[in-house]
Protein backbone atom coordinates (compact mmCIF):
# COMPACT_ATOMS: atom_id res chain seq x y z
CA UNK A 1 0.00 0.00 0.00
CA UNK A 2 1.50 3.43 -1.04
CA UNK A 3 1.51 6.45 1.19
CA UNK A 4 0.56 9.53 0.16
CA UNK A 5 3.63 12.30 0.98
CA UNK A 6 3.88 15.80 0.11
CA UNK A 7 5.89 16.38 -2.55
CA UNK A 8 8.93 19.34 -1.64
CA UNK A 9 7.71 22.17 -3.97
CA UNK A 10 4.31 21.70 -1.65
CA UNK A 11 6.40 21.56 1.30
CA UNK A 12 8.35 24.64 0.24
CA UNK A 13 5.29 26.43 -0.63
CA UNK A 14 3.47 25.41 2.44
CA UNK A 15 7.13 26.41 4.45
CA UNK A 16 6.95 30.17 2.54
CA UNK A 17 3.56 30.64 3.32
CA UNK A 18 4.09 30.22 6.83
CA UNK A 19 7.20 32.51 7.31
CA UNK A 20 4.48 35.34 5.24
CA UNK A 21 1.92 34.96 7.45
CA UNK A 22 2.74 36.53 10.60
CA UNK A 23 3.09 40.09 8.57
CA UNK A 24 -0.03 38.94 6.68
CA UNK A 25 -1.65 39.09 9.74
CA UNK A 26 -0.78 42.58 11.48
CA UNK A 27 -1.18 44.02 8.05
CA UNK A 28 -4.90 42.49 8.52
CA UNK A 29 -5.38 43.53 12.33
CA UNK A 30 -4.57 47.48 11.04
CA UNK A 31 -6.73 46.82 8.35
CA UNK A 32 -9.47 46.00 10.19
CA UNK A 33 -9.10 48.66 13.00
CA UNK A 34 -8.91 50.88 10.52
CA UNK A 35 -12.03 49.28 8.89
CA UNK A 36 -14.01 49.04 12.24
CA UNK A 37 -14.28 45.75 12.50
CA UNK A 38 -13.26 44.43 15.80
CA UNK A 39 -14.63 40.93 15.57
CA UNK A 40 -12.80 40.42 12.47
CA UNK A 41 -10.21 41.89 13.92
CA UNK A 42 -10.20 39.34 17.16
CA UNK A 43 -11.16 36.06 15.63
CA UNK A 44 -9.96 35.93 12.06
CA UNK A 45 -6.94 33.97 13.08
CA UNK A 46 -8.68 31.41 15.66
CA UNK A 47 -11.47 30.88 13.00
CA UNK A 48 -8.45 30.54 9.87
CA UNK A 49 -6.96 27.63 12.08
CA UNK A 50 -10.80 26.29 12.60
CA UNK A 51 -11.07 26.63 9.04
CA UNK A 52 -7.92 24.39 8.06
CA UNK A 53 -9.04 21.74 10.82
CA UNK A 54 -12.49 21.49 10.36
CA UNK A 55 -12.23 22.46 7.21
CA UNK A 56 -14.18 24.91 5.80
CA UNK A 57 -15.06 26.75 2.92
CA UNK A 58 -13.62 30.30 2.01
CA UNK A 59 -16.79 31.66 2.05
CA UNK A 60 -17.88 29.43 5.53
CA UNK A 61 -15.25 31.20 6.93
CA UNK A 62 -15.94 34.54 5.90
CA UNK A 63 -19.65 34.08 6.87
CA UNK A 64 -18.54 33.13 10.42
CA UNK A 65 -16.32 36.03 10.70
CA UNK A 66 -19.19 38.59 9.45
CA UNK A 67 -21.75 36.46 11.99
CA UNK A 68 -19.99 37.48 14.72
CA UNK A 69 -19.31 41.30 13.56
CA UNK A 70 -22.96 41.56 12.53
CA UNK A 71 -24.34 40.56 15.67
CA UNK A 72 -22.13 42.56 18.05
CA UNK A 73 -23.11 45.78 16.18
CA UNK A 74 -26.68 44.45 17.14
CA UNK A 75 -25.67 44.17 20.34
CA UNK A 76 -24.11 47.84 20.67
CA UNK A 77 -26.72 49.56 18.86
CA UNK A 78 -29.23 47.75 21.30
CA UNK A 79 -27.32 49.25 24.36
CA UNK A 80 -27.27 52.65 22.87
CA UNK A 81 -31.00 52.62 21.98
CA UNK A 82 -31.56 51.34 25.96
CA UNK A 83 -29.34 54.04 27.26
CA UNK A 84 -30.89 57.20 25.15
CA UNK A 85 -34.31 55.64 25.53
CA UNK A 86 -34.64 56.48 29.02
CA UNK A 87 -37.04 53.59 29.84
CA UNK A 88 -37.07 52.38 33.92
CA UNK A 89 -35.31 49.89 34.39
CA UNK A 90 -36.98 48.36 36.73
CA UNK A 91 -40.07 48.21 34.92
CA UNK A 92 -39.36 45.06 31.84
CA UNK A 93 -41.81 42.64 30.54
CA UNK A 94 -40.43 39.94 32.13
CA UNK A 95 -41.44 41.29 35.55
CA UNK A 96 -44.90 42.84 35.31
CA UNK A 97 -47.90 40.03 35.95
CA UNK A 98 -49.53 40.25 32.75
CA UNK A 99 -52.77 37.51 34.51
CA UNK A 100 -53.72 41.16 36.21
CA UNK A 101 -55.35 42.73 32.94
CA UNK A 102 -57.80 41.03 31.33
CA UNK A 103 -56.40 38.77 29.02
CA UNK A 104 -57.80 40.64 26.03
CA UNK A 105 -55.85 43.36 27.24
CA UNK A 106 -52.63 41.08 27.67
CA UNK A 107 -53.48 39.61 24.51
CA UNK A 108 -53.09 42.99 22.37
CA UNK A 109 -50.24 44.26 24.33
CA UNK A 110 -48.56 40.84 23.37
CA UNK A 111 -49.74 41.51 19.59
CA UNK A 112 -47.82 45.43 19.74
CA UNK A 113 -44.04 43.37 20.68
CA UNK A 114 -43.28 43.12 17.06
CA UNK A 115 -43.74 47.13 16.63
CA UNK A 116 -45.31 46.83 13.48
CA UNK A 117 -47.97 49.50 15.00
CA UNK A 118 -44.96 51.73 14.65
CA UNK A 119 -44.66 51.35 11.24
CA UNK A 120 -48.27 52.39 10.62
CA UNK A 121 -47.34 55.91 12.88
CA UNK A 122 -50.36 54.42 15.33
CA UNK A 123 -50.95 55.91 18.64
CA UNK A 124 -51.19 53.41 21.67
CA UNK A 125 -53.35 55.19 24.63
CA UNK A 126 -53.60 53.15 27.60
CA UNK A 127 -56.40 54.46 30.25
CA UNK A 128 -56.60 53.27 34.13
CA UNK A 129 -56.73 54.60 37.51
CA UNK A 130 -53.52 55.57 39.24
CA UNK A 131 -51.88 51.83 40.49
CA UNK A 132 -53.66 49.92 37.49
CA UNK A 133 -50.28 49.51 35.57
CA UNK A 134 -50.26 52.02 32.82
CA UNK A 135 -46.65 53.13 33.41
CA UNK A 136 -45.39 49.96 33.40
CA UNK A 137 -47.33 48.22 30.65
CA UNK A 138 -45.74 51.06 28.53
CA UNK A 139 -42.57 51.12 30.04
CA UNK A 140 -42.27 47.14 29.61
CA UNK A 141 -43.87 47.52 25.75
CA UNK A 142 -40.82 49.83 25.25
CA UNK A 143 -38.37 48.07 26.23
CA UNK A 144 -39.44 44.90 24.02
CA UNK A 145 -39.45 47.62 20.73
CA UNK A 146 -35.67 48.47 21.83
CA UNK A 147 -35.01 44.72 21.45
CA UNK A 148 -35.83 44.88 18.11
CA UNK A 149 -33.65 47.41 17.56
CA UNK A 150 -36.60 50.76 17.55
CA UNK A 151 -35.71 53.97 18.86
CA UNK A 152 -38.31 54.77 21.78
CA UNK A 153 -38.12 57.91 24.13
CA UNK A 154 -39.82 57.86 27.70
CA UNK A 155 -40.67 61.05 29.69
CA UNK A 156 -43.53 62.26 31.88
CA UNK A 157 -45.85 64.48 30.64
CA UNK A 158 -44.89 67.18 33.30
CA UNK A 159 -40.48 67.13 32.71
CA UNK A 160 -41.79 66.62 29.16
CA UNK A 161 -43.59 70.69 28.69
CA UNK A 162 -40.88 71.83 31.09
CA UNK A 163 -38.17 70.73 28.73
CA UNK A 164 -41.16 72.37 25.41
CA UNK A 165 -41.39 75.69 27.34
CA UNK A 166 -37.25 76.24 28.33
CA UNK A 167 -37.17 75.26 24.28
CA UNK A 168 -39.74 77.83 23.22
CA UNK A 169 -38.11 80.38 25.81
CA UNK A 170 -34.55 79.54 23.89
CA UNK A 171 -36.21 80.12 20.14
CA UNK A 172 -35.54 76.21 20.10
CA UNK A 173 -38.83 74.66 19.81
CA UNK A 174 -38.64 73.76 16.13
CA UNK A 175 -35.28 72.28 16.75
CA UNK A 176 -36.27 70.38 20.06
CA UNK A 177 -39.24 68.68 18.07
CA UNK A 178 -37.78 68.00 15.15
CA UNK A 179 -34.99 65.80 17.47
CA UNK A 180 -38.46 64.28 19.55
CA UNK A 181 -39.61 63.23 15.65
CA UNK A 182 -36.69 60.99 15.09
CA UNK A 183 -37.61 58.07 17.42
CA UNK A 184 -40.13 55.65 16.53
CA UNK A 185 -42.29 56.27 19.12
CA UNK A 186 -42.66 58.49 22.27
CA UNK A 187 -43.60 57.51 25.53
CA UNK A 188 -45.65 60.07 27.53
CA UNK A 189 -46.53 58.83 30.81
CA UNK A 190 -49.10 60.30 33.15
CA UNK A 191 -50.63 62.63 30.71
CA UNK A 192 -53.76 64.65 32.98
CA UNK A 193 -52.32 63.27 36.57
CA UNK A 194 -50.68 66.74 37.15
CA UNK A 195 -52.71 70.22 36.34
CA UNK A 196 -50.51 72.37 33.76
CA UNK A 197 -50.52 75.27 32.66
CA UNK A 198 -52.25 77.04 29.49
CA UNK A 199 -48.69 77.97 28.26
CA UNK A 200 -47.10 74.07 28.82
CA UNK A 201 -50.56 72.20 27.21
CA UNK A 202 -49.71 74.97 23.92
CA UNK A 203 -46.45 73.52 23.15
CA UNK A 204 -47.53 70.32 23.96
CA UNK A 205 -49.90 70.15 21.77
CA UNK A 206 -47.62 71.72 18.96
CA UNK A 207 -45.51 68.87 19.66
CA UNK A 208 -48.42 66.28 18.90
CA UNK A 209 -49.49 68.18 16.00
CA UNK A 210 -46.19 68.21 14.09
CA UNK A 211 -46.03 63.94 15.53
CA UNK A 212 -49.60 63.55 13.70
CA UNK A 213 -49.24 61.04 11.17
CA UNK A 214 -45.33 61.37 10.96
CA UNK A 215 -44.61 59.24 14.76
CA UNK A 216 -46.33 56.86 17.09
CA UNK A 217 -47.19 58.49 20.51
CA UNK A 218 -47.76 55.99 23.09
CA UNK A 219 -48.90 57.78 26.74
CA UNK A 220 -51.19 56.90 29.42
CA UNK A 221 -53.40 59.18 31.35
CA UNK A 222 -56.13 58.57 34.35
CA UNK A 223 -58.37 60.97 32.85
CA UNK A 224 -61.38 59.64 30.30
CA UNK A 225 -61.41 61.97 27.05
CA UNK A 226 -64.32 63.53 28.57
CA UNK A 227 -62.14 64.77 31.13
CA UNK A 228 -59.16 66.12 28.67
CA UNK A 229 -60.79 69.80 28.51
CA UNK A 230 -59.34 70.02 32.38
CA UNK A 231 -55.79 69.03 30.42
CA UNK A 232 -56.05 71.15 27.20
CA UNK A 233 -57.79 74.32 28.80
CA UNK A 234 -60.68 74.86 26.03
CA UNK A 235 -62.86 72.88 24.29
CA UNK A 236 -61.23 73.34 20.34
CA UNK A 237 -58.11 72.49 21.66
CA UNK A 238 -58.81 69.46 23.15
CA UNK A 239 -61.03 68.26 20.67
CA UNK A 240 -58.17 68.58 17.83
CA UNK A 241 -55.46 67.07 20.37
CA UNK A 242 -58.01 64.08 20.96
CA UNK A 243 -58.63 63.95 17.07
CA UNK A 244 -55.08 63.56 16.14
CA UNK A 245 -54.24 61.01 18.77
CA UNK A 246 -57.38 58.74 18.21
CA UNK A 247 -56.79 58.74 14.54
CA UNK A 248 -54.45 55.68 14.08
CA UNK A 249 -54.17 54.45 17.45
CA UNK A 250 -55.19 51.53 19.63
CA UNK A 251 -56.60 52.42 22.98
CA UNK A 252 -56.59 49.97 25.84
CA UNK A 253 -58.05 50.91 29.22
CA UNK A 254 -56.99 48.81 32.31
CA UNK A 255 -60.13 48.58 34.80
CA UNK A 256 -58.11 46.70 37.30
CA UNK A 257 -57.64 47.54 40.93
CA UNK A 258 -54.50 49.59 42.38
CA UNK A 259 -51.34 47.56 42.41
CA UNK A 260 -49.75 49.42 45.48
CA UNK A 261 -52.91 48.89 46.97
CA UNK A 262 -53.30 45.08 46.77
CA UNK A 263 -50.09 45.17 47.81
CA UNK A 264 -50.58 46.88 50.72
CA UNK A 265 -53.57 45.37 51.91
CA UNK A 266 -51.48 42.02 51.67
CA UNK A 267 -49.05 43.27 53.54
CA UNK A 268 -51.42 43.96 56.42
CA UNK A 269 -53.09 41.12 56.45
CA UNK A 270 -50.11 38.89 56.96
CA UNK A 271 -48.90 41.51 59.30
CA UNK A 272 -52.52 40.85 61.30
CA UNK A 273 -52.07 37.43 60.84
CA UNK A 274 -48.43 37.28 62.50
CA UNK A 275 -50.11 39.29 65.37
CA UNK A 276 -52.89 36.67 65.70
CA UNK A 277 -50.42 33.57 65.74
CA UNK A 278 -48.33 35.42 68.57
CA UNK A 279 -51.61 36.44 71.05
CA UNK A 280 -52.39 32.55 70.95
CA UNK A 281 -49.36 31.31 72.11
Amino acid sequence: MSKSTTSPTRRRQQSTASKGRPKLNTQLTEQFRELRLPMFREHFESLAERAIAEPLSHAEYLSELTDLECQARRESRISRLMRQSRLPSSKTWHNFKWTRLPLKVARQMESLRDGSFLDRRENLLIFGKPGSGKSHCLSALGEQLVQRGRSILFTTCSLLVQDLLIAKRDLRLAKVIKRLLRFDGLIIDDLGYVQQSREEMEVLFTLLAERYERGSVMLTSNLPFSKWEQIFKDAMTTAAAIDRLVHHSVILELNVPSYRLENANKADTHQTERKTKSAKK
